[in-house]
């Protein structure tokens, strides 16, 4: 199912349609400020799976991130954030990166790596951040699978390409062809692990 939402004013009735779909163990394809990525909600374990099939990647392996509301609800997520990293935080968000940080209790097992870290997202893009506020938690930021191709920032193709894959797939406008900029915090100090739509200064 396709549907369209407005990428500025996300009619309420919308997202609430989209909520349900995720509290019901469904997958999703939606717009980030980058790219259009698969999601579920992080507490759906049988979902993250379907989305690891898709991406045919085992979840231990998958690196898979995921995407918070604001700050203070990826504080939830992340261990004790020291005050630099948070200032840090703070500047770049909501903005076109990934960082990767040490995993908190809360983040579901499927989710951490062998490091015990998580990459973690606030995009800006209200689409994104009206369903995780509307959810309650995050949901997963995971790629479409492949290489990413030109066809995967126009909605209606990747609907036709993964209609039978997924249960619902958002429309908020033609999407980016380059992901967020992924960096790691997890050992204290900043690294650069992709550089992507994020500008980034060491």
């Amino acid at each position: 199912m396709l549907i369209h939402i407005h990428p500025k004013n996300p009619p309420e009735r919308l997202i609430r349609q989209v909520v349900e779909v995720l509290k019901n163990g469904g997958i999703i394809i939606y717009p980030t400020d980058t790219i259009y990525g698969l999601g579920c909600d992080i507490y759906q374990h049988k979902a993250i799976e379907r989305i690891c099939q898709i991406k045919g990647v085992q979840p231990q392996k998958a690196n898979l991130s995921f995407v918070c509301y604001d700050l203070s609800d990826l504080s939830q997520y992340a261990k004790q954030l020291t005050t630099s990293v948070y200032r840090t935080l703070k500047q770049h968000l909501p903005g076109p990166y990934t960082f990767i940080l040490e995993a908190s209790k809360d983040v579901p097992k499927i989710l951490k790596t062998k490091k015990d870290t998580v990459g973690i997202r606030v995009p800006d893009n209200t689409i994104a951040r009206c369903i995780v506020k509307e959810l309650g938690h995050p949901i997963l930021s995971a790629t479409l699978p492949g290489e990413y191709v030109e066809e995967y920032t126009d909605p209606e193709i990747i609907q036709e390409k993964f209609e039978k894959l997924v249960d619902l797939v958002i429309d908020g406008g033609i999407g980016g062809m380059v992901p967020s900029t992924i960096i790691d915090f997890s050992k204290g100090e900043a690294e650069v692990i992709r550089e992507g739509a994020g500008a980034w200064e060491a």
